[in-house]
């Protein structure tokens, strides 16, 4: 597929984004104290990976089907610690590393909210939406582990 000047920008902003979460959450499971959360790090890198190289088959001229199965785990409530808990250290250095998260998967989500509405292809738009839908995923991931966890979001 031949994209416009501005699609292929949208494209090669898209790959930056992702290779930033890519790196980040890479970053943030070996930083978490919390087994837990090394772990969920770790899951949503995998994916972040998967966007990458989703969004550089794109800027190839390839797109690809999607599963429209979004395979994510739905993000479960959680108990707040009674009002002035005081948290750990360690505990407070994982919640800097969700409130961080949160804040980059808000970001790039709404980057793939404005590519959407810029691309021509249904196709191209269909694909775009999925792996907007992981992202907000990805947040409702951190945002659960962190109500589950005590800390404020």
């Amino acid at each position: 597929m031949m994209w416009t000047q501005k699609e292929a920008s949208l494209l090669e902003d898209l790959k930056a984004q992702e290779r930033i979460c890519v790196e980040k959450y890479g970053k943030y499971s070996q930083q978490a104290k919390d087994p837990q959360l090394k772990q969920l790090f770790a899951q949503i890198q995998q994916t972040e990976q998967q966007h990458e190289q989703t969004v550089t088959q794109m800027i190839n001229g390839t797109i690809p089907q999607m599963n429209q199965q979004g395979g994510q785990q739905q993000a479960q409530p959680g108990q707040l610690p009674a009002y002035g808990q005081q948290q750990s250290p360690e505990k407070q250095a994982d919640a800097y590393l969700c409130q961080d998260a949160l804040g980059t998967e808000k970001h790039v989500s709404s980057v793939y909210d404005v590519s959407i509405f810029e691309f021509r292809s249904p196709q191209a738009r269909d694909v775009l939406n999925h792996l907007q839908k992981e992202e907000q995923q990805h947040g409702e991931m951190i945002y659960a582990y962190m109500a589950r966890n005590g800390m404020s979001a």
